[in-house]
């Protein structure tokens, strides 16, 4: 199927939750009620399809995004199933940016936890259409209408009730379609394959009526066309409904919400009917914008088949010692064999084969169009965030933002001569993940990898040994810290010096001042680079840049700082590159010195949920840790304490609660922001 037809089909979505709320399980079933699988995995033994690395079946979680192909109702979908946990953000971040919609899980018992709250403001950032499954709906203390309120509150959505529960916990049978206006139960024998659409009973037509009154009366609030009807008392036929609710959807007006039981195999048809009746085509979003990387201009790709090729390199994964880049085609196609550009880098490079992934195992294909998610081998150069396009086409797309490390460890090899093995592999680990550092100390002789959190590091070291057959031995955690300024300061630094028998002179003046925190470092130039050789001002700031990496208390990174060059005093003859580039680093410390700079720590956001006789002995422990308890609410018998903590207080925490709580206490924990050292 060629051309537009076959774009209008395809839906690229992702599953996207806090960790433990059903994510991968909600995948598996699609999985099998698509016919992809013949089986249903299971996550908590270990055998789920997308949760194929030998960590994430040892330990029950999701740590690197798959992605998979499968077929409902004549669509093709690719999914896209990301981790819960915080320190794998990374993996969400870089697979929303590629995503044309997204299917939140939300825990009918957690309702909207801090991941999930996370997550879902990532989507908002790029615009992303979102539908919503609220999942364990036969767990204790499911609450389906909680979770919904909790969404409006908290995500600042408005929720489009599509299917509400019959009952709820153990009770728990099925689920009231609101626009069928049935009620579908599904048959345990055939795993939830079968199901049947029966009359509403008696005794809940009420309760439907009036759950499907509030949702008409949303749906109105946020589209004219149902609102002219709803107001002059027209019948409002099921297409008018799904119209409108699809054209909510995609413009971030509404989020389609369903429920059910994914463990119990309850509720996942809907979903899917949802996917592909609610959530955008790849035709259905605005075309694709990048910059010209010869001009700087402006360049907009349109998404056929027809056009110049633009993708966008998402994700790098290394498959048996070989790099695959899995790449979202935005316009044009692609075929092994083709020589492609990236501009970022500059370089030209290769298609060598072109593969759909089913988690991973794979199959060649032999071209790959417009709104397909597809992985390449044979690329050398390219990471993540890079672009790929036509080499008579350029264009540059807007790259992934990516987080800065927030923990350490030192790490040596177990024998001398495994040290160039153990190079290798952790920058064969560091290219694939954006937010894993890896940093030679000079003064111990030591190896230092930075990342999000102790879990993440510890998956990293424990993947040296099992796919690189590397050991290392592994320090102690230790927080990164960072590095601003209190104040301005405005310093003129001269150089002045004879180098090889030539004298080199010049004068730079540079403002440092802070900035608000969060608001991230500026290098700017007041100077006419007129009055300049060309190409003398970018040096400079490229200089300022780089002393921006490593502070002048302990040599950490700088944040949220401005640096203004002033005035540069070039004198012909004597101002080579060399006494540029001296003046301006001298210029730098200098001024940095003067402003009065501070460590900062990275703070964290703490969530502990816990039976309350517990809760004393836990606030007692936050406290313990200078950290600050925020707000405590009750959610049934458990109470949620938010609190602020600042990491370094905060190692070994999982044992500490679990002792503190006999095991039944559980905490999620995000980077919040940066604060002076207390």
């Amino acid at each position: 199927m060629a051309g537009e037809n076959r774009i209008k089909r395809i839906r690229n979505i992702g599953i996207i939750a806090h960790i433990d709320a059903g994510k991968t399980t909600l995948t598996e079933r699609i999985l099998f009620y698509t016919g992809k699988t013949h089986r249903i995995g299971e996550v908590h033994d270990g055998q789920a399809t997308m949760d194929w690395m030998p960590e994430e079946q040892e330990r029950g979680i999701t740590i690197t995004s798959a992605v998979t192909t499968c077929y409902w109702q004549g669509r093709e979908i690719h999914i896209i199933d990301t981790p819960g946990h915080v320190d794998f953000t990374i993996e969400v971040e870089r697979s929303l940016r590629v995503l044309d919609g997204a299917v939140g899980v939300f825990c009918a018992v957690g309702g909207v936890e801090p991941q999930s709250e996370t997550v879902w403001h990532q989507a908002d950032k790029y615009g992303v259409p979102k539908i919503a499954f609220v999942n364990k709906m036969d767990r204790l203390g499911a609450d389906f209408w909680g979770t919904v309120e909790q969404m409006k509150e908290r995500l600042g959505c408005h929720p489009l009730v599509l299917t509400i529960p019959k009952g709820a916990e153990d009770e728990f049978e099925g689920v009231f379609d609101l626009i069928k206006e049935k009620l579908i139960v599904w048959d345990e024998a055939s795993q939830g394959r079968e199901f049947t659409e029966l009359p509403i009973p008696d005794d809940f037509k009420d309760d439907v009526a009036k759950a499907r009154e509030a949702f008409i009366e949303t749906l109105a609030d946020v589209d004219d066309d149902i609102m002219e009807k709803y107001l002059g008392e027209e019948p409002l036929e099921p297409k008018d409904l799904h119209a409108a609710i699809r054209r909510a959807c995609i413009s971030l007006k509404g989020v389609p919400v369903f429920c059910g039981s994914a463990l119990k195999n309850k509720g996942v048809q809907p979903v899917l009917d949802g996917v592909v009746n609610y959530l955008p085509s790849p035709l259905d979003i605005p075309p694709v914008k990048g910059v010209d990387p010869e001009t700087g201009d402006e360049v907009v790709r349109y998404t056929k088949d027809n056009e110049p090729l633009a993708a966008l390199a998402f994700k790098i994964q290394m498959d048996q010692g070989r790099k695959m880049t899995f790449a979202r085609i935005y316009s044009g196609v692609v075929r092994p064999g083709d020589e492609v550009l990236n501009p970022g880098k500059k370089k030209k490079e290769k298609v060598a084969r072109l593969l759909q992934m089913h988690a991973n195992k794979r199959e060649r294909i032999k071209e790959a169009g417009a709104g397909n998610i597809v992985a390449v081998m044979g690329l050398k150069w390219t990471v993540t965030g890079d672009t790929l396009c036509d080499p008579k086409r350029p264009i540059l797309l807007e790259p992934i933002e990516t987080y800065q490390p927030v923990i350490s460890v030192a790490i040596e090899p177990r024998t001398t001569g495994d040290q160039e093995k153990i190079d290798l592999a952790l920058s064969k680990l560091a290219e694939e993940d954006p937010t894993f550092k890896v940093r030679f100390d000079e003064e111990t002789g030591q190896t230092i990898i930075s990342g999000m959190g102790e879990l993440h590091l510890e998956v990293l070291t424990k993947r040296l040994l099992r796919e690189f057959n590397a050991p290392v031995r592994v320090g102690k955690p230790q927080v990164v810290y960072r590095e601003t300024v209190q104040k301005s300061a405005t310093v003129e630094e001269r150089f002045d010096k004879e180098i090889a028998g030539s004298r080199q002179a010049a004068t730079v003046t540079i403002t440092v001042a802070p900035r608000e925190r969060g608001s991230g470092n500026l290098v700017r130039s007041e100077v006419d680079p007129e009055l300049l050789p060309e190409g003398y001002v970018d040096l400079v700031l490229d200089v300022l840049r780089q002393g921006l990496e490593g502070g002048v208390l302990k040599g950490f990174p700088m944040v949220d700082v401005e640096v203004i060059l002033k005035d540069v005093r070039f004198e012909e003859g004597l101002s080579t590159e060399i006494a540029l580039r001296a003046a301006a680093s001298m210029a730098f410390r200098k001024a940095v010195e003067a402003a009065d700079p501070v460590l900062l720590e990275p703070i964290m956001r703490l969530e502990v949920l816990v039976p309350e006789e517990f809760m004393g002995d836990v606030i007692g422990d936050i406290n313990a840790r200078q950290g600050k308890v925020e707000r405590i609410e009750p959610r049934g018998p458990i109470q949620v304490i938010q609190a602020v903590v600042p990491l370094s207080k905060m190692f070994g925490y999982s044992t500490a609660l679990r002792s503190a709580t006999q095991g039944r206490g559980t905490f999620t924990m995000v980077f919040s922001h940066y604060d002076p050292v207390q």
